[in-house]
């Protein structure tokens, strides 16, 4: 087994070198890492603080891991009323600091359990407390809630193995494309975003930046990664231009939105601009399923290409739109039931409150909801003929070229 993986082991670099010894892989190579130094630098400019910039109050917040070394007191009892059976009352609990300058110490702390929140303890289970410091300068604790990270960490831990497991190289790469994305998103859209930069042309840059990255990851440079990466574009922009147009009409923008007294409050200091982050959503959350039709449309064109040289551009494009409107329905249905579950607690309340239809469809929260459900399928339904049409000239191009 093991001389079965070390040849193994050694044709992949056998292979690696090859690819490395072929010139324009050499350029491509260095386009790739010109892109990513660029990208790294604009993440640390833009996450860079203002002149001037005051730490929010919440960033000074210290919290720390603990573990609870006894329970001393336990008056809490199951409530079938309304807490579904759960335990209400209080705790009195002494806990041990793990982390931090209080690293060690003992402490006691009270746990207030009710409906909304109840942290139920026991001895040795672990915990996030918030250290506060009172005008003494005495130092007590404050219960936040379970340390849930070891269970987040192995569950990510996990979604990492099977993708790499079953997916092989492709798997990886996917992996590295969503952490490419995450990254994007997190280091240069957001503090973008922040800082008052345009948020519907910054988006839109992020969002292709993004598709090129992670499309690249996973299958590597192609034209068929091309027409996948103009396609998914052109897509999510349709989708954010029918948004756009949606939220014009109705009238409906970012002041809209169930969180945008929050941003004015916070963030309009640092110079968020809300009005375009309506248009911002739809963007990023139509961008997964539109990659996902457009790779696999370019992927079957690039298929009948290969199988069937002398197919034209023409016939091509009429096999993609067929393969394409299988995934129309599936693809259109993932984004209504990805919103559709996102809001759930909301449809909820709106049946048991028996609301009035017309107060239904004029609400604010519903009307986001409907333009963000109905723009991203749009997106991905006019995603289909877009890559297929690329596709089709692109890889008939191609074949003429070795015709020649």
């Amino acid at each position: 087994m093991s001389e079965k993986l070390l040849k193994s082991l050694k044709n992949e670099i056998n292979a690696a070198l090859n690819w490395l010894r072929q010139g324009k892989n050499l350029l491509r190579l260095f386009i790739m890492a010109a892109v990513l130094t660029a990208l790294a630098v604009c993440a640390v400019l833009v996450n860079r603080p203002a002149e001037g910039e005051v730490p929010t109050s919440a960033s000074q917040m210290v919290f720390e891991r603990a573990v609870v070394t006894a329970v001393l007191s336990d008056d809490a009892a199951p409530d079938y009323e309304y807490a579904e059976g759960k335990r209400v009352g209080t705790q009195e609990l002494e806990i041990r600091v793990q982390t931090g300058i209080h690293k060690n110490e003992i402490m006691s702390l009270t746990n207030y359990m009710s409906a909304m929140f109840n942290v139920d303890l026991e001895k040795d289970d672990s915990i996030i407390i918030r250290i506060l410091t009172d005008e003494d300068g005495a130092c007590y604790a404050s219960l936040f809630n379970y340390n849930r990270g070891a269970v987040l960490g192995g569950l990510m831990l996990l979604f990492a193995v099977l993708l790499a497991v079953l997916g092989g190289k492709k798997g990886a790469g996917a992996l590295l494309g969503l952490l490419f994305t995450l990254a994007c998103v997190w280091f240069l859209l957001i503090p973008c975003l922040i800082r008052g930069i345009p948020a519907v042309p910054v988006t839109v840059a992020v969002v292709a930046v993004t598709a090129a990255g992670a499309l690249i990851l996973l299958n590597g440079f192609s034209r068929k990664t091309l027409c996948a990466v103009l396609g998914c574009v052109i897509g999510v922009v349709a989708a954010g231009a029918i948004a756009a147009a949606a939220g014009s009409l109705t009238p409906m923008d970012g002041f809209n939105m169930p969180e945008a007294e929050n941003l004015i409050l916070y963030g309009a200091d640092k110079g968020l601009k809300v009005r375009g982050l309506l248009v911002c959503g739809v963007l990023i959350s139509a961008l997964g399923a539109v990659m996902d039709v457009a790779l696999g449309i370019a992927s079957a064109v690039w298929e009948l290409r290969e199988q069937n040289a002398a197919m034209t551009a023409g016939q091509l494009f009429r096999s993609g739109m067929h393969i394409g409107r299988d995934a129309m329905g599936t693809m259109a249905n993932t984004l209504i039931l990805a919103f559709a579950g996102s809001s759930l607690n909301m449809l909820i309340l709106v049946q048991t409150y028996d609301i009035p239809f017309l107060q239904l469809v004029n609400t604010d929260y519903i009307c986001i909801e409907i333009i963000q459900s109905i723009a991203g399928s749009m997106g991905i339904l006019l995603t289909v003929p877009i890559v297929a049409f690329i596709s089709a000239r692109m890889m008939a191009r191609g074949k003429r070229r070795r015709d020649r």
